[in-house]
């Protein structure tokens, strides 16, 4: 088993302005998520999200420290989410076994000292934010999760949002997270775009054929860039940049914030006529 980690520094709109296609991969978009037999982790200088993907495959792993947290546990002064985009699998806390089916999701609380994966054919999405209270380890099951439907079929954006952690259901400190799936014809997600300037958000695209990607618009909505994401792959999204889409074919994606609050509310919509 192996545990793996790389770092990724805050960048400003200006200098995202000024990044060709391979910086911009470089700084915002996270390849290599999923490793069989391994834990790999993107810890980032915004709000100091940590994002992973764990895969058991032929054995269990272990939630292990890695040296941008500064503790001797990962949970010491954390919080965690996993969500399995694989086949049904299991985690275990300070040794309680909890079954985590497809597009299910674990709440871990912070202080949890042994935290386990397991199933040959699950794959975990790891997502965890600094924590200031231990709240109780929680299992989120997508029909328990609110769901809210947007968008028409006339604007290719027909979805339905599945807020699996949010501030009237699960409680956490910072980690507000969902999963958005499409109406059959529609490939547009989170449009009209928005920013939140209070804090950052990380996308993970999956469920895309092989020979399928996602356009992942980004930057000011003066001065938009744009990404190039294929399955599995996850962008991090900066407090001051729209994060919005378009696939060549279907796809779900899961969005997860941190930030100074958890009301999913809290967003600067961006008038259609005002991107660029």
């Amino acid at each position: 088993m192996s545990t793996e980690f790389d770092i990724r520094f805050a960048i400003d709109p200006v200098s995202a302005g000024t990044m060709n296609t391979e910086e911009l991969r470089e700084h915002f978009l996270i390849e290599d998520l999923f490793v069989p037999g391994g834990i790999n982790w993107t810890y980032t200088h915004y709000d100091r999200m940590a994002v992973g993907g764990a895969v058991p495959s032929k054995g269990t792993l272990a939630l292990e420290p890695i040296k941008p947290t500064g503790t001797a546990g990962f949970l010491d002064r954390r919080e965690l989410i996993a969500a399995n985009i694989g086949e049904a699998g299991t985690i275990i806390v300070d040794g309680t076994e909890h079954a985590v089916g497809a597009r299910d999701m674990l709440y871990v609380g912070m202080g949890a000292k042994d935290v386990r994966f397991a199933g040959a054919g699950a794959k975990f999405y790891l997502l965890s934010a600094p924590a200031h209270v231990s709240h109780p380890t929680t299992l989120i099951r997508q029909s328990d999760a609110k769901r809210l439907d947007l968008g028409s079929q006339e604007t290719a954006n027909e979805r339905s949002i599945f807020q699996f952690v949010n501030a009237d259901s699960v409680k956490t400190c910072q980690l507000v997270v969902g999963l958005t799936s499409f109406a059959p014809g529609s490939v547009w997600n989170t449009m009209p775009a928005h920013v939140h300037d209070r804090r950052m958000e990380a996308y993970l695209y999956f469920d895309l054929k092989p020979d399928a990607f996602v356009v992942h618009l980004m930057g000011e909505p003066e001065e938009t860039r744009h990404l190039i994401v294929r399955n599995e792959e996850a962008v991090l999204s900066p407090p001051w940049s729209i994060h919005a889409g378009a696939g060549t074919g279907a796809y779900t994606f899961i969005w997860a914030m941190a930030g100074d609050n958890v009301d999913y509310t809290d967003a600067e919509k961006i008038a259609m006529e005002d991107l660029k």
